[in-house]
């Protein structure tokens, strides 16, 4: 599968939807949770905020966002993929029932201009046919002021330590693990995404080409993943 292909993506995340989470936990050794909690305690949420989960896929940003802000109000989560957000709902049922979920291109999400205090998208960036477009409509749907944070694998612009790590953590660990669940296929994207995904720097200067006024990035885990942090 080429990476941007829109509906391609959207049909791996259907395939992968049900063991998304328990992947996820050990191909990160549960560290994910941590980079997202992460990820909010530098946003800092707030009841009684309106925030959205850009591809938010099986709903795990979105719940801990809901759990961070004490509350499910207010909190809206988008993504293509209607298997992922079915498992989203299952999910939310019981004790975050007030997410709303939508199933919506992060390109094009038809929503209101200037509504979201916040706004987070973990893992889809890099995912998108136009990493730009996504940014110009999460710059779109944010209040002026209003902040993102973007978490994804990092890219490395050139050979490097890292980028090497990276490279076998993917193909020895990540491909064949999926395999005994089927779906080594759908997971060998990874590396495919990551070859045209723009580098830290790239995102800055993409995010104020989108419009944001502020634009940073950060790095995490031992420099394998990022976080861009914009405002509006």
């Amino acid at each position: 599968m080429r990476p941007g292909n829109d509906k391609a993506i959207e049909e791996m995340f259907n395939s992968i939807s049900s063991k998304y989470d328990f992947l996820n936990d050990i191909f990160s050794f549960g560290l994910h949770r941590f980079w997202k909690r992460t990820l909010l305690d530098i946003l800092k949420p707030s009841f009684g905020e309106r925030w959205i989960d850009l591809c938010c896929g099986t709903g795990d940003m979105s719940i801990l966002l809901a759990r961070y802000m004490k509350s499910s109000e207010n909190i809206i989560g988008i993504d293509s993929a209607s298997k992922a957000l079915l498992v989203a709902k299952a999910r939310s049922k019981q004790n975050f029932s007030s997410i709303e979920w939508i199933k919506g291109d992060a390109l094009k999400t038809s929503l209101t201009s200037h509504q979201f205090d916040g706004l987070l998208m973990a893992y889809g960036l890099r995912n998108l046919s136009s990493p730009y477009s996504g940014l110009r409509e999460a710059f779109r749907i944010l209040k002026p002021g209003g902040r993102a944070g973007i978490l994804d694998f990092r890219s490395f612009e050139r050979s490097s330590i890292q980028g090497l790590f990276q490279k076998i953590y993917l193909s020895l660990y990540v491909v064949p693990i999926s395999s005994l669940f089927g779906l080594g296929k759908e997971y060998s994207y990874i590396t495919k995404s990551l070859v045209n995904f723009p580098s830290g720097r790239k995102q800055v200067h993409l995010a104020y080409s989108a419009g944001f006024k502020k634009a940073k990035y950060q790095t995490l885990a031992m420099g394998q993943m990022g976080i861009l942090l914009l405002e509006a």
